[in-house]
């Protein structure tokens, strides 16, 4: 059995529509239907709310929060999948290699392009990779999503293609 913590964060993965005013904001998590669709035999999941934020609002009060949610997560669970706007994902995810040293497990960060409520949404395809990264990653800071999984540090957001890449593969293709 793969016991998996899911810190909730925020970001588009996590954006619904307000038809009063036609806004996407963040208002909590729909983690809990993506993983309601999902068949997931011999995972044991336990979500944890941190913050429902836009990742371009986080300041680095919030980063540290989610180290420190990360580091309890880390001692009761198998592996930490977080999921986090894309905006900023990466300079989370450079914290998170910097300050969890000795880690003996998976911490896996994801998020979506498209909120999980669109019908072109990545956020299923992705919230299934980073948890199968969970059981088959070793040890580190990732970013799983858009079929790859990139260990940090020296992950960056390609604006370019939409999705995550090392930043000698971005600055190669420029």
């Amino acid at each position: 059995m793969l016991n998996v913590a899911i810190l909730t964060t925020g970001g588009t993965i996590d954006k619904t529509y307000n038809e009063r005013d036609g806004s996407l904001r963040n208002v909590g998590s729909g983690l809990d239907e993506i993983l309601g669709r999902l068949r997931l035999h011999d995972v044991q999941v336990t979500m944890i709310p941190v913050m429902s934020k836009d990742s371009l609002e986080m300041t680095d009060r919030d980063r540290l929060l989610i180290l420190q949610a990360t580091r309890e997560a880390l001692d009761a669970h198998d592996a930490v999948l977080i999921s986090h706007g894309t905006d900023t994902l990466a300079v989370t995810g450079e914290l998170l290699h910097r300050e969890l040293r000795d880690l003996r497990k998976p911490v896996v960060l994801t998020g979506a392009m498209r909120p999980y409520m669109f019908r072109d949404t990545d956020a299923y395809q992705n919230v299934t990779e980073a948890l199968l990264a969970c059981r088959l990653l070793p040890a580190g800071v990732y970013v799983v999503m858009h079929s790859q999984a990139l260990r940090l540090p020296g992950v960056v957001k390609d604006w370019t293609e939409m999705t995550f890449r090392h930043a000698s593969a971005v600055a190669a293709s420029t």
